[in-house]
């Protein structure tokens, strides 16, 4: 013998379903609205990338363009028989920024060899960048305007060693530094505002003043 359902029974079963159904409804409603919420935060968060994106490869930039001026300035001041200049590849990869400086040099033909300083031109090229990249770095850092050079000059040419000397002294007026300069080089001391000597003493050593 089966009971058929009296009304009220279906009528309760019918208000729960429809419970269920508008508790469904609602989940379903603010989940579309969490889902919309983080559509628009994601594309806020790909304009706010791309705007730092933006000023940061503008910065690198101008940062580049002007390390290039540096060293191309300082390369033409001391070897002033040659066409040298400073290029710079930016690349991006993973999101980082790496920036590669390639010397270039013209020549009286027209062609232009270009590569890393220390592999296609010498220590003496490489020399006057590495002294001018530390002073820009010394700068932008705002650290102490001070370098200490301890026999750093010793591949040269004789022919450019007072082009050099000129060159260090000027940026020490230009860039409000100062340079000390330990050195055997005769050349280098007549360029310097100031000069010592290291004199030998019974009790050990002294400085001398030379100019």
């Amino acid at each position: 013998m089966r009971t058929v359902p009296t009304t009220s029974h279906l009528r309760s079963q019918v208000d729960r379903l429809r419970g269920a159904r508008d508790t469904v409804v609602g989940q379903v409603a603010d989940t579309k609205v969490l889902i919309q919420d983080l559509e628009d935060e994601a594309e806020l968060v790909g304009l706010v990338m791309g705007v730092l994106r933006t000023l940061i490869d503008a910065e690198v930039t101008a940062s580049v363009e002007a390390v290039e001026r540096l060293l191309t300035e300082g390369l033409r001041a001391v070897f002033t028989d040659q066409k040298l200049s400073v290029e710079s590849e930016v690349n991006i990869s993973r999101g980082k920024v790496s920036v590669d400086l390639i010397t270039a040099h013209e020549r009286p033909d027209g062609t232009v060899i270009k590569g890393v300083s220390n592999d296609a031109f010498g220590g003496a090229v490489a020399t006057v960048q590495s002294i001018l990249l530390r002073i820009l770095v010394m700068k932008r850092r705002g650290l102490r305007s001070f370098m200490l050079l301890d026999e750093s000059l010793p591949a040269f040419d004789l022919s450019y060693v007072h082009n050099m000397g000129e060159f260090l002294q000027l940026v020490c007026e230009r860039l409000d530094i100062d340079i000390l300069l330990v050195t055997h080089n005769p050349a280098l001391v007549d360029a310097s505002n100031r000069a010592y000597r290291i004199v030998r003493t019974k009790s050990g050593a002294r400085f001398e003043q030379m100019r």
